[in-house]
């Protein structure tokens, strides 16, 4: 939430002016590394320094020469949508011993370079480290050599040192998500996707792959993702007779009619004896005890290549911006740090106590203290097993807890991508609880038709990867039916609602505890999950189904400037759906790199349009190829996307034409992400322990009976944590007329959108400049932050 003016901090007063930065790639490429490396040249350019591109990573350093090249503005034009990393990738035996440091050293002053930025794994950034804690003594033999002046050691006295981490295996400790990981779990589940269609239709069993020698996260959040039968580990070996039970579990699968079995496999995966547990291994063991047909598909590098997806984009700029502030806030005294996300938020922490916690969770392992290894991992990868745990395996009927209440579920509202897993998640979590699940079709306008019936847990197999919603949803608010479906509540005995859904959904909640004066049936305890592709709910950061809707923005934005290619300079206007909320607009835009994005939360008039033009027309006349403006739908009600495509045309005359695309409906469709996977299962998952909690305190006298305001929530994500708000609360920072919050947290993000794409803004940085430390890093409940 924004900060009052009085406490602002604009970069302005940060200079780069004197300073050079140097970027490097090193070990593992990771997609989003280009979009990583584009944010420091621009931000860095931008604030007045030098930039300096270090080709081939510390091996570039080391030789020096043309792999140590000055940036300009137009050599990271493209390239945010490209994969791997441009700059080039390579291991470097040489930077490990100390004559090699010294070579590197001696081409950094050569250039006058102090500050670095390393964008590699837990090895690039420990052999940074020890280079920058080399470099005075490296200096000084420099000069007892001949190489350098005296006087440089005093100039050059200190090297400056902010990581970021790339790495596809999401396995260093102190950041929620590294940059890749994201992309590499889309890669995972356009496989798991298509395998699973050729599996049904053969009733076979795949064992599938996934990197991760030493981390089991691509492992675990896919196997989330897809609702594997059965995730294979290092970090959580399983117990000795495993195979039985295994096999045990495929069977009874197959028993209550499901047509295929998916096992996911870490390439590091070892039993409790720390033998490995290989992909072939399980196969023949599936083979043997079964008989089932049973294939094995090794993902291999396909993991690391491919687009970068809007997530990794996103994070990689955002990482980019951080970085070269905190190079300009550094001194001689600041320790190396790296920038991670933590939640929703970019936070610096020192490097090396980062370094040491992933260097622990490998100690753990080897002196097989698993428990211990997968705390170490961070509470977002410990949640991720127990909700894996929670939803994979069903607990015999005996051992399930007999609550004896009712629970309904519904979607209201338009559909999202990822409100199937969400409901999923729900009912599962519910009858492990000991309830009975209830589902309702097509929101209150089923509910009141008494559309209910009840839902088990097989019901909902192979619900995750399903877009839309497979209950049906519509818009249709309760008040005009309060009597009927009072009444559908009194039938079916529900003692509890979960609602998934957007803005109506809210509203819904709203209706329903303002019927409670009136209708007893209403007093129980309600919460509203936010599913929406506006992302326009108030108290949430983030809705189900964004992520997906900003991948086929992005998606769609690369396509359409590709079509360009070859071509004389062309500029598109992209219309994107949000409502009022100019989320998809603005975030989008950051992702597809574009170069305006019109929002009805920032006001615009003619003169800015007109500048606009301006500037993308002096842009045009240098290199720059193609121009990509987005318009909220919904922006301004004159300067139409026709009005701006006209406008467009007319003043770039000479130097560019137009084309427009409205994306309409396309940004609804589609299988969900990973992202929205995840997010959904977790957050309902959430929302449905709480509602046993709930129902457990407002059981009284043979009946569940709840009437304050803190009975009726809504479960968002806010900044770091996921929080449980009482929907009453939330009015005052709703905007109902507009159907949007009042404050939006990605505002902030529109002038780092503008400053890479070259305009003069202000930035607000009030935000950034703190160095944490790891142990602090993760309140209470943020095992379930935005990051997956």
């Amino acid at each position: 939430m924004a900060q009052p003016d009085s406490k602002k901090i604009f970069f302005e007063n940060l200079s780069g002016a004197g300073k050079a930065i140097a970027v490097l790639t090193s070990g593992g490429d990771a997609q989003g590394m280009n979009a990583a490396v584009r944010a420091v040249v621009r931000m860095g350019l931008y604030v007045g320094a030098k930039v300096y591109f270090i080709h081939e990573g510390y091996q570039g350093m080391v030789d020096g020469g043309e792999n140590i090249r000055e940036a300009k503005w137009e050599s990271v034009s493209s390239m945010l949508q490209v994969g791997g990393t441009v700059i080039g990738s390579a291991r470097c035996k040489e930077f490990r011993s100390h004559e090699g440091r010294l070579k590197a050293a001696h081409n950094l002053v050569q250039r006058g370079i102090t500050n670095l930025c390393v964008i590699g794994g837990d090895g690039s950034l420990t052999g940074a480290n020890l280079f920058r804690e080399e470099w005075s003594g490296l200096l000084g033999e420099l000069v007892e050599q001949g190489l350098i002046e005296a006087d440089a050691v005093q100039k050059y006295s200190a090297l400056h040192i902010v990581g970021m981490v790339g790495s596809i295996d999401n396995d260093f400790c102190g950041t929620d998500m590294t940059i890749g990981t994201d992309s590499a779990l889309h890669r995972i589940i356009e496989v798991v996707d298509a395998i699973m269609t050729t599996a049904q239709s053969h009733q076979r069993t795949f064992v599938l792959e996934v990197m991760g020698r030493h981390c089991g996260y691509l492992a675990l959040v896919s196997a989330l993702a897809c609702g594997a039968d059965w995730v294979l580990i290092p970090e959580m070996p399983p117990e000795d007779g495993w195979e039985e039970k295994m096999c045990q579990k495929l069977s009874a699968t197959r028993s209550r009619g499901t047509r295929l079995n998916i096992i996911i496999v870490a390439e590091g995966a070892i039993d409790r004896h720390g033998k490995p547990i290989t992909s072939s291994f399980v196969k023949d063991l599936v083979v043997k005890c079964l008989g089932f047909d049973t294939r094995v598909t090794i993902l291999g590098h396909v993991q690391r290549g491919g687009t970068p997806s809007a997530f990794d984009r996103i994070l990689a700029s955002r990482m980019g911006v951080e970085a070269v502030l905190a190079l300009l806030e550094t001194t001689a005294n600041t320790p190396a740090c790296v920038v991670s996300l933590c939640g929703n938020q970019s936070v610096r922490l020192p490097l090396m106590e980062c370094v040491q916690m992933t260097q622990e969770v490998q100690k753990a392992m080897d002196q097989k203290c698993f428990e211990e290894a997968v705390k170490l991992r961070g509470r977002s990868f410990e949640n991720n097993l127990r909700t894996y745990k929670l939803l994979a395996h069903r607990k015999p009927e005996s051992e399930l807890p007999t609550s004896n209440f009712n629970v309904a579920v519904l979607n209201v509202g338009a559909p999202a991508a990822g409100m199937n897993a969400a409901v999923r998640s729900a009912v599962r979590v519910g009858i492990s609880e000991g309830h009975k699940m209830f589902a309702v079709n097509d929101g209150f306008e089923g509910f009141y038709k008494g559309q209910i019936k009840e839902i088990k847990w097989g019901d909902v197999g192979g619900w995750t990867g399903q877009g839309g919603s497979l209950l049906g949803t519509k818009r249709t608010l309760p008040a005009k039916h309060v009597d009927k479906i009072a009444e559908q509540m009194r039938k079916h005995n529900i003692n509890a609602l979960l609602v998934i859904g957007g803005f109506e959904a809210f509203l819904s909640l709203l209706e329903l505890l303002t019927a409670r004066g009136k209708y007893g049936e209403f007093c129980v305890p309600m919460v509203m999950v936010p599913a929406t592709v506006s992302n326009n709910v108030p108290g949430t950061d983030l809705s189900i189904g964004a992520d997906t809707a900003l991948n086929a923005i992005t998606t769609t934005c690369d396509r359409i400037k590709q079509s360009a290619s070859g071509t004389k300079r062309r500029v598109f206007i992209i219309e994107t759906m949000g409502g009022y909320c100019g989320y998809l607009a603005t975030v989008g835009g950051l992702a597809a790199g574009a170069d305006a994005a019109y929002i009805y939360e920032e006001p615009f008039d003619i003169r800015e349009l007109q500048a606009n033009v301006e500037h993308l027309t002096e842009k045009m006349k240098t290199s720059i190829q193609r121009g990509l403006v987005l318009r909220n739908e919904n922006s301004n009600e004159n300067y139409t996307t026709d009005f701006i495509y006209q406008l467009y045309t007319e003043e770039g005359k000479g130097v560019f034409d137009c084309r427009k695309n409205v994306l309409g409906h396309m940004q609804q469709g589609g299988a969900p992400s990973p992202f929205d996977r995840n997010f959904g299962t977790k957050i309902s998952a959430k929302a449905m322990q709480w509602l046993s909690q709930k129902l457990e305190e407002t059981f009284r006298r043979g009946r569940v009976f709840a009437n304050t305001e803190d009975s009726c929530c809504l479960l968002g994500m806010r900044a770091r944590t996921l929080v449980f708000q009482p929907v009453v609360q939330l009015r005052e920072e709703t905007d109902f007329i507009h159907r949007i919050p009042k404050e939006q947290w990605w505002l902030k993000l529109r002038p780092l959108m503008k400053i890479l794409a070259k305009y003069k803004t202000s930035y607000d940085v009030s935000d950034s400049g703190q160095l944490e430390h790891v142990i602090h890093t993760r309140p209470k409940e943020s095992d379930a932050s935005v990051a997956m």
